[in-house]
């Protein structure tokens, strides 16, 4: 089990200007939904924003401390464009 807190700050690792919005979607703190929106994505296509942040969290995803993840990325413009 991992919380959320510690799902934001190995985000926060890896991508240091980021908001990052976690929800535990089960209450069991292995199901989650992340909101991250970072200028790191400028110019990267979908999947390798979700890369960036798949690596960040490699080790919780590989000892299956996070089961699942739903995942939304986006841009500062684009978060605003949005929200």
């Amino acid at each position: 089990m991992i919380s959320p807190q510690q799902v934001e700050e190995m985000i926060k690792i890896e991508l240091p200007d980021a908001l990052v919005q976690v929800q535990d979607l089960t209450g069991g703190g292995d199901h989650y939904q992340v909101t991250v929106v970072s200028s790191q994505f400028a110019n990267k296509r979908l999947v390798q924003q979700h890369q960036l942040v798949y690596g960040a969290l490699k080790e919780a995803m590989s000892s299956e401390a996070i089961h699942a993840l739903a995942l939304k990325t986006y841009t500062p413009d684009a978060w605003q464009n949005n929200h």
